[in-house]
């Protein structure tokens, strides 16, 4: 089968599957209204609406069912708006004759401004919404909303208490409102909880998606079935195998103009206590008894709630690296982190006494996201290789995905010499002509489908902040202070000081190199 008949097959199932999972037995005949609220800020330009046209672009959006509605401050018309976005839809894996896919989307878009905290701007929307409704002579109580909020948290309760007083839609007949919102969600324990409870007020669980992109990355949702589908992980992924186990995000760029924004949280809240998090959560868990989300979010609540405070003064390392000041809009005496390196400890019978690092930071030295398995020494060192690193299972989340096993081989030639070779799955190699979606584009075609197996419980969530809040506070207080660090380098030399502490043992002379095609 070639690639592109592999392709339609695998969306033709897709769009055969149910299409709302939270309503199985209720057939979904309404028309779909998708509200991007925030429509004029730089998320919704740069992820929220490609992800919308890729979907239209692959048929998971039909345009005879289908329309997409702008909501900001911002007075501009739908023309305007339409404009604003054209430029962030075609990029360079643009198939032939999508310039006139661009433009039919486009006409897919309406827009209505209005203010955040009253209802006057939220009725005409909702009157605009109900047009679209009557036109496709969809039954009352059979449409479908969805409000996507590509805001700043501050206004998530009262955009919410508008959702709610003016554009639900009844559900009695198979419709549906639901809300996807963005992280961060909240900075703490306490204020996510607030957060929690006034969205809580207003809609239930179900209706609520809390979106995580790396949740929607290829490799993190091919997670699951690695460990679970494969017969040769199940007796090795436990304590008495695996000596540690990294997660790491590095970015080789700093804030470039977001220092404003990245001052305010800091790349513990940005990236750690939710992208890694998560997917140590996926890499933890025990095996759910089934597929359904939340048999699976079950699972990653227990890793969460086994999970201890890293012990502040001798398991996590700050850094800031040098120059992050000079930008304008960060505090002259800024006390915030650009980069952590944290071990988490799990203490469950899996994995009691298995260090987990996580390690986020900016402007270091290169620009990836990987799952790194180190497995314990072989026992009876008879080819005295031990010095040249141990075995590995690495998965590469991006760039360039890829899964590969780090294994000592034996050289070519004559001598019985060693070598660190590797067992690779590069899926530019492997899956030719089949694009990997974008996270985005995967997690809004389950927010439609209403399978929240990819988003963030709120039980999760609480778990997740209660791991980190004390930690944060000692940062936010300025007692616990970041440690400079070059621009281009590792990050400040205490942190693999500490990976080396805890029993990570890093290979000298072995580089990774993607196969090329």
């Amino acid at each position: 089968m070639g690639s592109g008949q592999w392709i339609m097959e695998k969306r033709s199932s897709l769009r055969n599957d149910s299409f709302s999972r939270d309503n199985d037995n209720v057939p979904e005949t309404g028309c779909l209204s998708i509200i991007v609220l925030g429509a004029s800020g730089d998320l919704a330009k740069k992820k929220t609406f490609p992800a919308l046209f890729n979907l239209y672009r692959q048929g998971f959006l039909q345009s005879n069912e289908v329309h997409i509605f702008g909501y900001a401050r911002t007075k501009i018309s739908d023309d305007e708006l339409r404009n604003r976005i054209r430029g962030y839809l075609i990029n360079d894996k643009s198939a032939p004759g999508q310039s006139e896919q661009v433009s039919e989307f486009l006409q897919l878009i309406k827009y209505v401004s209005g203010s955040y905290d009253t209802e006057e701007g939220f009725q005409l929307l909702d009157k605009e919404i109900s047009a679209h409704e009557s036109s496709k002579n969809s039954l009352e109580g059979s449409s479908r909303r969805l409000f996507y909020f590509a805001l700043p948290p501050s206004v998530y309760p009262s955009v919410s208490r508008m959702i709610k007083k003016c554009c639900m839609n009844r559900s009695d007949l198979g419709g549906w409102t639901r809300i996807v919102v963005e992280k961060p969600f909240g900075k703490d324990l306490d204020s996510s909880e607030k957060l929690s409870a006034q969205i809580g007020e207003l809609f239930e669980e179900p209706q609520i998606y809390r979106i995580d992109h790396y949740l929607g990355k290829e490799l993190v949702q091919n997670l699951l079935v690695l460990r679970f589908a494969n017969r040769m992980f199940l007796p090795l992924w436990n304590r008495d195998n695996i000596d540690n186990v990294q997660i790491v995000f590095r970015e080789d760029f700093g804030t470039e103009g977001r220092g404003g924004y990245f001052d305010e949280y800091g790349i513990i809240r940005d990236i750690i206590q939710n992208h890694l998090l998560q997917v140590l959560c996926l890499v933890a868990m025990e095996k759910p008894v089934s597929l359904k989300p939340e048999h699976i979010r079950d699972e990653k609540v227990k890793v969460c709630s086994s999970i201890s405070t890293p012990n502040q003064r001798e398991e996590v390392v700050l850094g800031q690296y040098d120059g992050y000041r000079d930008d304008p809009t960060v505090p002259d005496h800024s006390n915030t982190p650009t980069f952590a390196t944290a071990v988490l400890r799990i203490h469950n019978e899996r994995w009691e006494g298995v260090p987990f690092i996580l390690k986020a930071g900016k402007a270091l030295n290169s620009r990836k996201a990987e799952i790194r398995v180190q497995f314990k020494d072989v026992p009876g060192d008879i080819f005295k290789c031990k010095k040249q690193g141990r075995n590995e299972f690495v998965i590469r989340l991006q760039p360039s995905e890829a899964m590969y096993m780090k294994l000592t081989v034996k050289q070519p030639g004559l001598e019985m010499s060693t070598a660190q070779s590797e067992l690779d799955l590069s899926y530019r190699q492997r899956y030719q002509g089949v694009t990997i979606p974008e996270a985005y584009e995967r997690l809004i075609l389950d927010t439609i489908r209403g399978d929240q197996q990819h988003f963030v419980r709120r039980d999760e969530l609480k778990a997740a902040w209660e791991i980190f809040t004390p930690l944060l506070h000692r940062i936010d207080d300025g007692e616990m202070k970041p440690l400079p660090y070059n621009p281009g380098s590792r990050g400040p030399a205490e942190a693999d000081e500490l990976l080396s502490k805890v029993g990570y043992v890093q290979t000298h002379g072995y580089i990774w190199i993607p196969p090329t095609l």
